[in-house]
């Protein structure tokens, strides 16, 4: 696109944001908007900024999004759940809307002089194929959209996948529901009391607590303030690379 053509996307979308703005501010919409990577089988939106492995074994399927730098919120955002629906495009918006998971981050491009949609203080969705071309054409390639926060609707319970060594653990908390993005984690050993963990990317959270032969408990918040505790989700015989399911948090 030549420097013409980008400057009247951008003053198209700029016009489209506001208007907008003025006629939803009431109704809890912000706005955006959204392009899309990947293809319709969505290889490329696995594994991720958050943490998460294979999205489709992990329930999240490709019902996903990642996130720009205005939004993932140095990833304190993963896990939260969108709903996200096209505006004010006549020519390249469909009917409806969307529910998805912040499971990525859209990284910001400051040496590449146009199109940094990921670039702050852009806020921005980078949705995978499926999910933009169920409001958006294809050949659209961007549109302004309108978002808000919902809650997350997850089947089962929250799950807790053990990795690191017998100094070291890391636990990756996923399928959360309620508010989805995860700001604390406490765990608790059968011989012990309830120990700090801390993030140490995305949804891993870790401690270097010694827990090999103990049942393993954990107390779980997410962003609204609500915990929910799932008493010996481990058992005593647990294993790293196991995965194992507590508590749901309502949603």
């Amino acid at each position: 696109m030549d420097g013409g053509g980008f400057i009247f996307v951008v003053m198209f979308l700029g016009l489209c944001l506001v208007r907008i703005a003025g006629s939803e501010s009431n109704q809890g919409w912000n706005v955006a908007h959204a392009t899309f990577y990947g293809d319709m089988q969505g290889n490329e939106t696995m594994q991720g900024a958050c943490g998460y492995g294979d999205l489709i074994k992990q329930g999240y399927g490709l019902k996903t999004t990642a996130l720009s730098t205005a939004l993932f919120n140095n990833g304190l955002t993963c896990g939260a759940c969108y709903e996200i629906r096209c505006y004010h495009s006549k020519q390249w918006c469909l009917n409806g809307t969307i529910i998805v998971t912040a499971t990525n981050f859209c990284p910001p491009n400051y040496s590449k002089p146009e199109g940094n949609w990921c670039n702050p203080p852009w806020k921005h969705f980078d949705l995978s194929q499926p999910m933009f071309r169920k409001i958006a054409l294809y050949r659209a390639g961007i549109v302004p959209v309108m978002y808000k926060r919902v809650p997350c609707r997850k089947s089962g319970g929250v799950k807790f996948e053990i990795k690191g060594n017998p100094y070291w653990i890391l636990v990756l908390v996923y399928n959360v529901g309620g508010a989805g993005d995860v700001t604390n984690v406490k765990i608790r050993g059968s011989g012990t009391t309830w120990i700090q963990m801390s993030r140490n990317w995305g949804q891993n959270w870790q401690t270097a607590a010694r827990l090999i032969g103990q049942s393993m408990s954990f107390q779980v918040t997410t962003s609204d303030g609500k915990m929910v505790q799932s008493d010996d989700v481990a058992p005593a015989d647990w294993k790293f690379g196991g995965v194992y399911e507590g508590k749901q948090f309502p949603s």
